[in-house]
């Protein structure tokens, strides 16, 4: 393979949120291929474009593959799809495949460093006891002088995201109480009655630490500058303080050596291929908090999503302008609304079995062919993309679906 060829092609970050209300929103962004020849660290917001955003009540593997071979008419296919280890968009992406439209597949680093912890750990004798042990403490700690101890909250779902923020906490808290005893009363005697049984899961905090930090070490070099041969060779190095025999070092290596193919084949062999989908976790968060109500609804998400992604230009700004109340209702008016619900049936006993909708009308934003009739809740964001696009991006008529292009003038869906 020449060396520091580029294939004509981008990435695509895709996932789904969690659910809400009954809404799931299925995004879909795209990177460009070479982003680490450009920038020397891992992309933002500003770097990804949105290509298309769409609600259902649930998505499968196969309704997945659906949308995405929607969009993929339109816009060709991308070189590779970055995604976590879910069932459903393993699926996707494998009938894809069968169907004939093929793209390389690239697993998120996060989810792969969570899930050999997740297998790792799990099972120790000592988790559910030092999990137990936290919870409590942190009941014990809130609202006392020792409030500052309080440990990070730690999300039962995917816990193992974000459980070494739990560890690392239970670490620096236990040297606050050295050995020996101490007076009735003090700020010590008062911590080690807050940590209750945190004591006896020192085995497990060291044993995971011993494990887990390598593999952190990893991720942000991979997250920060991509992998190539050379952040291969330096995760290798932080790997050797885990045992050879590790499930976790043998697992994480095996991981780096299988997508490190991957890199080489999309010719980033040396520059470094994004293996991190944080960018779309980001958009979700950032789209939960701005302007969404009280109640957080996936429909009202979804629409504001686009505006959160790519560089803002003035033309994207014109656009946006152009665009009047009337039009904008007419929209929102016909999309299933928690909020909607909220306001006409909260205040009015009664009115539950006559006003309840239950329509399955959801958002989709995605670019169509303008030669394709709008239906009542799609939105068509073709418009936003230059006029003089690489043909890649253009509406495709041929069984026949082309790389879809990285060029600089790319737009972002807004």
């Amino acid at each position: 393979m020449t060396k520091n060829k580029i294939v004509n092609g981008a990435i695509w970050m895709i996932d789904t949120s969690i659910a809400l209300g009954a809404g799931k929103i299925l995004a879909v962004l795209e990177a460009k291929i070479d982003h680490f020849k450009h920038n020397q660290s891992a992309p933002t917001l500003e770097n990804i474009n949105c290509v298309a955003i769409s609600v259902a009540n649930s998505w499968t593997g196969e309704s997945i593959a659906d949308f995405l071979q929607q969009v993929i008419k339109v816009t060709g296919k991308p070189a590779a799809f970055l995604k976590d280890g879910g069932r459903d968009l393993m699926k996707g992406v494998r009938l894809l495949n069968e169907r004939g439209i093929y793209s390389l597949s690239i697993d998120d680093v996060s989810h792969v460093v969570a899930n050999l912890l997740k297998n790792e750990f799990s099972k120790h004798p000592l988790y559910e006891k030092f999990i137990s042990a936290c919870g409590q403490a942190s009941k014990r700690f809130k609202q006392t002088i020792l409030g500052f101890f309080s440990p990070p909250n730690a999300s039962t779902k995917s816990r193992f995201m974000n459980i070494h923020r739990l560890v690392k906490w239970a670490e620096m808290v236990l040297k606050h109480s050295p050995a020996g005893r101490a007076s009735k009363g003090s700020a010590i005697s008062k911590l080690r009655i807050a940590l209750g049984k945190l004591p006896e899961c020192k085995l497990f905090i060291k044993r995971f630490l011993r494990d887990a930090l390598p593999l952190l070490k990893s991720q942000e070099i991979l997250k920060n500058r991509g992998l190539n041969l050379t952040t291969y060779e330096e995760c290798k190095e932080f790997l050797k303080e885990i045992p050879e025999t590790s499930s976790v070092r043998i697992g994480f290596i095996t991981w780096m050596e299988k997508q490190l193919m991957v890199a080489e084949s999309l010719g980033l062999g040396e520059i470094g291929m994004i293996v991190s989908s944080d960018n779309i976790e980001s958009l979700f968060g950032i789209g939960k908090s701005h302007g969404t109500g009280e109640v957080k609804d996936a429909n009202r998400i979804a629409l504001r999503l686009p505006a959160f992604c790519g560089e803002l230009t003035m033309d994207s700004a014109k656009m946006v302008l152009n665009v009047t109340v009337k039009q904008q209702q007419e929209i929102e008016q016909k999309l299933l609304s928690l909020t909607k619900q909220r306001r006409a049936i909260l205040p009015n006993p009664g009115t539950l079995t006559q006003s309840l909708i239950t329509s399955d009308c959801n958002l989709s934003l995605l670019p169509v062919p303008k030669r394709v009739e709008k239906s009542n809740n799609m939105t068509n964001i073709l418009d936003s993309y230059p006029k003089d696009a690489d043909p890649g991006n253009q509406p495709q008529n041929q069984t026949y679906i082309p790389n879809n292009t990285i060029a600089d003038q790319y737009s972002a869906a807004s």
